[in-house]
């Protein structure tokens, strides 16, 4: 079901670089028509959106927006247990993130020079849900969050209509959230919709949300006329155990993670081969007893192994290789172990901080960065919905003081308008 591999040999070196590899294969037959889509809506705008519903969907839309009382009525189909708990996982949601708030600033220099810096959030911003069994009204949750709380004044959501009258979850979160302005759109047109705006969706700031190939590849051909959170690709997990870690506990969180698809990365590191063949076969004991169990199955033998490494230098060299979605540190000395990571989107500390307590509750964002991207990009947060404007206020004394010196910059630039621009203003 999983190999175990022992490190440096030359199996697991070999298995390392098919995990750097994956995902990065070029798909120009998806980049082409997702091209295809994108420019029909921007020529053509809601006649396009509604081809391409017709088409991917098998039905004409007689409106594109959803009308909120249908929302509403929908929602109040949703199990009011869950919806408890939808409103406690909100509230930690947001006060974890209430803390990423940034404030404007503004200091006094020398010679009357004052210099700043203006927060102001985005102003829209465009929230895809897809739908099928990937609608997950955890991610509305935390995508939506953030944006209000950075103040963006209009979220837009899109979501493919006929799975989101099965989804009433999906419209209780919408409901709790006060989302209203809500598009019955999904696939590569409602990125192109929010992208480029038409008569009836409007043009974003940014696009933010998960989705399928097409999506995730129209979201990367969009990018630089609108911004957008992530090109996400398959998600992952690296479970650290020591010889106390009990083997039970990181089967079953290999095989949560293992359950989202066929190209989920699971991966334990473990320091003695009787670990490693304990957690084997407790993931053969437990994987009986559940739904997706062919996915956790395809998952694991695919791209899941179990490493057996002799020291703790080499798990950590591995796991910055890696740079992986999610750490978990089932070890006793956790902490000393998580300072030597540098690329990790988050850390899990101890057997009782499993990733699901992440993805639903705890309270951080669980829109993580993928594929090795843990080395240069973060979590999604308050900070992905702002702008920062740099202040610049200089006196009369300031710039008489440092003319010569900008003039002098200039001109080593051979910019002499540069240069020009300053010395008039003292010359005059």
């Amino acid at each position: 079901m999983i190999p175990i591999y022992h490190w440096p040999s030359a199996e697991a070196k070999n298995y390392l670089k098919k995990v750097s590899l994956r995902g990065s294969q070029e798909d120009t037959v998806l980049e082409s028509r997702v091209a295809t889509i994108l420019n029909s809506v921007k020529k053509m705008g809601d006649a396009a959106v509604r081809k391409w519903i017709r088409q991917f969907e098998g039905y004409d839309p007689k409106e594109l927006k959803i009308d909120p009382m249908e929302i509403k009525d929908l929602a109040s189909q949703a199990d009011p247990e869950l919806l408890k708990i939808i409103k406690q996982a909100k509230k930690n949601i947001w006060d974890f993130h209430q803390r990423q708030r940034e404030n404007s600033w503004e200091l006094e220099a020398k010679d009357g020079v004052k210099l700043g810096q203006r927060i102001t959030p985005l102003q829209t911003v465009g929230l895809y849900v897809p739908g099928g069994t990937a609608a997950y009204p955890s991610t509305v949750l935390m995508n939506a969050i953030p944006a209000q709380i950075a103040g963006v004044p209009r979220i837009v959501v899109s979501t493919p209509y006929r799975n989101f009258q099965k989804n009433p979850l999906i419209a209780a979160v919408l409901k709790e959230l006060r989302l209203e302005e809500v598009y019955g759109v999904g696939g590569a047109q409602a990125i192109a919709a929010l992208a480029y705006g038409t008569a009836t969706i409007p043009q974003v700031n940014k696009i933010v949300g998960p989705g399928n190939a097409f999506v995730a590849e129209a979201k990367k051909q969009v990018f630089g006329s609108v911004d957008i959170d992530v090109i996400a690709g398959p998600s992952e997990v690296v479970i650290v155990s020591d010889e106390f870690a009990n083997p039970v506990f990181v089967a079953a969180d290999l095989m949560a993670q293992a359950e989202h698809d066929e190209s989920a990365l699971a991966i334990a590191i473990t320091f003695s081969v009787t670990q490693a063949e304990a957690i084997k076969k407790s993931l053969l004991d437990q994987v009986k007893n559940l739904s997706r169990k062919i996915t956790i199955h395809k998952s694991l033998n695919e791209f899941g192994v179990i490493l057996v490494v002799k020291q703790i230098k080499e798990a950590v060299e591995i796991v910055n290789n890696i740079a992986p979605e999610h750490l978990e540190l089932l070890m006793e000395d956790a902490e000393s172990f998580a300072e030597k990571i540098d690329a990790a989107g988050a850390i899990f500390f101890g057997e009782n901080s499993c990733e699901t307590v992440g993805d639903y509750f705890a309270g951080p964002n669980h829109v993580l960065p993928t594929g090795g991207t843990s080395q240069f990009a973060s979590p999604l947060g308050v900070y992905d919905f702002i702008k920062r404007t740099n202040l610049i206020k200089y006196s009369r004394q300031a710039i008489t003081k440092n003319y010569r010196a900008i003039e002098k910059f200039a001109l080593a630039e051979k910019l002499d308008a540069h240069a020009h621009s300053v010395r008039i203003r003292v010359d005059s």
